[in-house]
C-alpha cells in the first residue's frame, strides 16, 4: 500500500510528536530538524524503504530523536524514547547496534561517506538495494562528505539517494554551504532533483524519478528549521531553545491519533525479511620464512597476494598509494564504474573518505582494508575512531612508519601517530617485525568481528629476525631474543623496525640481556602479572622510532623521538636521531653497572 499525502501528513505529525516528547523528557536535543525534516523521513519510511533490503542513514546525526521516533513507529525494536540521552538509554546521536541504525553518525559528513560505502557494498554484492541518506547543510560543508560525493559520482553509484534538508541555517547563522550546491553536485556526477521538503507529492516524485537514474541521486528538499514553533527559520531553533510548556504545546499540536493508527497499520503489513549472512572462512596460507632484509610492507604484500590467490574474499583499496603500500598486489582486480566484480578500489587522494566509506562497506559484512602512509592516518582519524566506536572490523594498512622514510622529510615522517592510534579504545595496533608477525597481524585482523585493526609497516628494508617456535604472539609481546643467563639484567622492548636494532644492541651488551618484540601494546597490557614480570625483567629499555612518553608505562629508559624529523637519506636520518646500536648500547651499559 502507498500512503497518500493526507495519510503521510498524519503519520509525519505523529513522528514529530513522539520526537518532541523525547527531547522534552531529556531536556536536551535538537528540535529544529524534528520540525523541519519529519515529512522527508516519513515519506521514505512509509512509501519507499523496503525493510530488510534497502538501507537508511541519518547523516545529520543531531536529528537522532527524529530517527528514533520514525523507527519506533515503523516497528523497529527501539527502546522507549523516554530513555533518550540518558545513561543506558538511546544515545544523543545515532549509534550502530540500535535496530534500524547501521552506522554511527554524529560528526557531520561521516554519514554521507558511510552511505556511499553502503551503496558500494550493495553493488559489489550485486543486490538491488537502495541506500537513502538524509543530510544537513552542515554535512555538506564537511570535507569528508565532499570527498565521498566525488567518489560516488566517479563510480556511478545509482543505488544511492542523498536527501538534503536545505533550511539555509546552521548554529552560527546563515549556512556556509557552496553558493551553488546543485551545480557542485552536477559537476561531481550526480543527478540533481528538487522538491519542497514539506510537499509529500514532490518528495515522492523525486524519489520515483531517482529510481531511473544511471547516476547517484541528490534531492534538494527545501525546509524551514523549527517549522511551527515561535523560533522557526532562526538559528536558535537548531537546539533546545523552547521552554517546557512551549514543547508541551507543540506536542499537543502535532499529536495525531490517526497518524499513530496508520503507523500501526504499516507495521502489520510489513513482511519480515531474514538476511542470510555467509559464514566467513579465511583460507589457510602459511608465510614462508624470509631471510636477509626486506621491508615489512613487502612482506605484507606477499602474504596478501597469497591470501587472494587462495580465494580470500577481501575488498582492498588505497588512497592513490596502492603501489607504495603494497596493498595492490598481483591478484588484485580493480573495481570500476559499472564493473563491481573486482576486489580493489582506487579511492583517489581521499584518505578521510576512504576510511568512512570502508565503515559503510563493513556494515554489509564484507571484509575491507584500505591503505595509506602512517603519517596520513591523521587525515582519517575521525573515521578510524568511529570504526572502533562502532565495532567494525575495518583494516588500515599504514606504511612508511618512521623517520627512516628519509628524503620526503618531516611532513612525511610520523612521530606521534603510532602512540596516538594506540590511545583509541577498541582498536588493534600491530607493528610487526618479520613475516610471522605480519601473517599473525593480517589473520587476526581478518578474523575480528567487532574491532578494527591498524597494521603498521616499514618502507625501509630491515634485517629479518626469526620468531622462536612456540612464541605466543596473541599475548602481544614475547621474547624474540632470549638471554643466555638465568638472571636477566636488562630487557629491551622494541617493535617493528627497531626489533633487529634491539637485538644488535643486546649482542653488544652480553648474555644477560633479552629482547622482547611488542607486536601489540594493547594485548600485552591485558596479560597477567606473572607474564609481565617475565617480559619486563631487569632494567627495562624501550626502543621505538616514535614519541617516547607512552613507553614509560613499562620501561625505565626510552629511546624514542620527541621532535619532528628531517630530510635526508633514510638510514642517515635514522642514525641522526640516535637509532644506532653502539650509541644505545653504551648508554644502557652505563645504566646497568
Amino acid at each position: 500500500m502507498t500512503y497518500n499525502s493526507k495519510d503521510l501528513k498524519d503519520m509525519s505529525n505523529a513522528v514529530r510528536a513522539l520526537a518532541l516528547y523525547a527531547v522534552r523528557v531529556a531536556r536536551s536535543g535538537h528540535l529544529g530538524i524534528v520540525l523541519g525534516a519529519a515529512d522527508i523521513i516519513t515519506t521514505v519510511f512509509a512509501n519507499f524503504l523496503r525493510r530488510g533490503r534497502d538501507k537508511f542513514v541519518m547523516s545529520a546525526g543531531h536529528g537522532s530523536a527524529l530517527l528514533y521516533s520514525v523507527l519506533k513507529l515503523a516497528g523497529y525494536k527501539v527502546a522507549d524514547l523516554k530513555s533518550f540521552r540518558k545513561v543506558g538509554g538511546l544515545p544523543g546521536h545515532p549509534e550502530r547496534g540500535i535496530d534500524g541504525v547501521d552506522v554511527t553518525t554524529g560528526p557531520l559528513g561521516q554519514g554521507v561517506a558511510n552511505a556511499v560505502g553502503m551503496a558500494l557494498a550493495e553493488k559489489i554484492k550485486s543486490t538491488d538495494a537502495i541506500v537513502y541518506c538524509v543530510c544537513s547543510d552542515g554535512d555538506l560543508m564537511e570535507g569528508v562528505a565532499q570527498e565521498a560525493i566525488a567518489f560516488a559520482g566517479r563510480y556511478k553509484l545509482n543505488n544511492l539517494v542523498l536527501l538534503w534538508d536545505d533550511n539555509g541555517l546552521s548554529i552560527d547563522g546563515t549556512a556556509q554551504t557552496d553558493s551553488d550546491m546543485l551545480m557542485r553536485m552536477v559537476g561531481a556526477g550526480w543527478k540533481v532533483l528538487t522538491a519542497d521538503g514539506n510537499n509529500f507529492s514532490q518528495i515522492a516524485r523525486a524519489l520515483d524519478s531517482g529510481k531511473k537514474s544511471k547516476l547517484p541521486v541528490f534531492v534538494q528538499c527545501k525546509t524551514v528549521l523549527g517549522q511551527g514553533s515561535r523560533l522557526e527559520n532562526t538559528s536558535k531553533a537548531h537546539g533546545l531553545a523552547l521552554s517546557d510548556s512551549e514543547l508541551g504545546d507543540l506536542i499537543q499540536k502535532f499529536a495525531s491519533q490517526r497518524g499513530d493508527e496508520l503507523w500501526r497499520d504499516f507495521v502489520q503489513k510489513q513482511i519480515p525479511v531474514v538476511e542470510n549472512k555467509e559464514k566467513y572462512s579465511l583460507p589457510h596460507v602459511t608465510m614462508q620464512p624470509v631471510g636477509g632484509a626486506m621491508s615489512t610492507r613487502e612482506l605484507s604484500g606477499i602474504y596478501l597476494n597469497e591470501l587472494l590467490k587462495a580465494g580470500a574474499k577481501i575488498i582492498g583499496g588505497s588512497a592513490d598509494l596502492g603501489g607504495s603500500t603494497n596493498a595492490r598486489v598481483e591478484s588484485s582486480c580493480d573495481i570500476k564504474p559499472n564493473k563491481f566484480a573486482g576486489n580493489y578500489i582506487n579511492y583517489g587522494v581521499r584518505e578521510h573518505a576512504m576510511a568512512a566509506i570502508m565503515n559503510g562497506v563493513a556494515t554489509s559484512g564484507l571484509h575491507v582494508y584500505g591503505s595509506t602512509f602512517l603519517v596520513f592516518s591523521d587525515y582519517m582519524r575521525p573515521s578510524i575512531r568511529l570504526s572502533a566506536l562502532s565495532g567494525l572490523p575495518v583494516i588500515y594498512v599504514l606504511t612508511h612508519d618512521s623517520v627512516a622514510v628519509g628524503e620526503d622529510g618531516p611532513t612525511h615522517q610520523p612521530i606521534e601517530q603510532l602512540p596516538s592510534l594506540r590511545l583509541i579504545p577498541n582498536l588493534n595496533v600491530f607493528r610487526p617485525c618479520n613475516g610471522i608477525e605480519v601473517m599473525y597481524a593480517w589473520r587476526r585482523a581478518l578474523l575480528e568481528k567487532s574491532r578494527p585493526s591498524c597494521i603498521v609497516l616499514s618502507r625501509q628494508q630491515i634485517k629479518l629476525v626469526s620468531t622462536p617456535l612456540g612464541s605466543e604472539l596473541s599475548r602481544g609481546a614475547y621474547v624474540i631474543y632470549p638471554s643466555e643467563s638465568k638472571r636477566v639484567r636488562a630487557t629491551i622492548l622494541a617493535t617493528g623496525s627497531e626489533v633487529p636494532l634491539a637485538i644488535e644492541v643486546a649482542k653488544k651488551l652480553g648474555n644477560a640481556v633479552q629482547v622482547v618484540s611488542v607486536l601489540s601494546v594493547a594485548d600485552f597490557r591485558k596479560q597477567d602479572v606473572e607474564y609481565k614480570k617475565q617480559m619486563l625483567a631487569g632494567l627495562v629499555v624501550a626502543i621505538e622510532a616514535a614519541a617516547s612518553a607512552p613507553w614509560f608505562e613499562f620501561a625505565d629508559v626510552v629511546f624514542g623521538i620527541d621532535e619532528f624529523g628531517m630530510s635526508g637519506d633514510g638510514a642517515e636520518v635514522y642514525q641522526k636521531f640516535g637509532f644506532d646500536a653502539d650509541i644505545i648500547a653504551a648508554d644502557i651499559k652505563n645504566k646497568i653497572k
